[in-house]
């Protein structure tokens, strides 16, 4: 006869399989010649170029490429910049609000200790970012691809992932308010690093990420909520 209880006994002792971790970019800037132009321009080309402490609000750089860029203390308010692509770029201390970078691609690309309000990065393509310190409220993510994708030591105020495609996404120590996930998909997404996490809405599309026995306790009366459980 069959040791049922023994099958079962193996099944549970099976090591949880593991997150994929997250890609990192790995950039190295060449020797950068300072920008000295006077405003971006609509598909301009820009390649070894420093932005440093540059004034783009309002300006209009739809479509543009940058690569092997870096753009230093910046300021970014309502700057157009619609299918730009970033490559193998760095953006220290940028600033702004209303920045448009809609359907946008960066790829290999550092965004360290911004402070921006209602970026537009809705149908945009991200692999490879790494988004480290600063705060970002109202970050739009809408319909977006994100795949290697680090948020470490950062603060997202409704944040809006609506329909957007996670893939091996890391939330570290950084703190998520009131995020929006509904229509998405998620696929080795790690939450259990964030030092906060608040879900406002989509907290039935986490199937694919991963968190912490702490965090289910938090978010427990959200899934109640969502399964309609009254708990009194």
């Amino acid at each position: 006869m069959s040791d049922r209880r023994g099958g079962a006994g193996r099944a549970a002792g099976q090591a949880p399989a593991k997150v994929k971790k997250a890609r990192r970019p790995q950039v190295r800037l060449p020797p950068l010649e300072p920008w000295e132009g006077r405003g971006l321009e609509p598909d301009g080309d820009y390649d070894g170029v420093e932005f440093r402490g540059v004034d783009l609000a309002g300006q209009e750089g739809i479509g543009a490429r940058f690569m092997d860029c870096a753009l230093t203390g910046c300021a970014l308010d309502e700057a157009g910049l619609a299918r730009a692509r970033f490559i193998d770029s760095v953006l220290r201390d940028v600033r702004g609000v209303g920045t448009n970078l809609a359907e946008a691609t960066l790829r290999d690309v550092e965004v360290v200790d911004a402070r921006l309000g209602g970026v537009q990065l809705h149908g945009a393509a991200l692999e490879r970012v790494v988004i480290r310190g600063g705060k970002i409220d109202y970050l739009n993510l809408r319909k977006a691809r994100l795949k290697d994708v680090v948020f470490d030591g950062c603060v997202l105020v409704e944040p809006d992932f609506g329909g957007a495609r996670l893939e091996r996404v890391e939330f570290a120590g950084c703190a998520l308010k009131g995020a929006d996930f509904s229509a998405a998909t998620l696929t080795d997404v790690d939450l259990r690093g964030a030092a906060e996490l608040g879900i406002a809405r989509g907290v039935d599309r986490l199937g694919g990420a991963v968190i912490s026995p702490a965090q289910l306790m938090d978010l427990a009366g959200v899934f109640a909520a969502e399964l309609g459980v009254r708990v009194e």
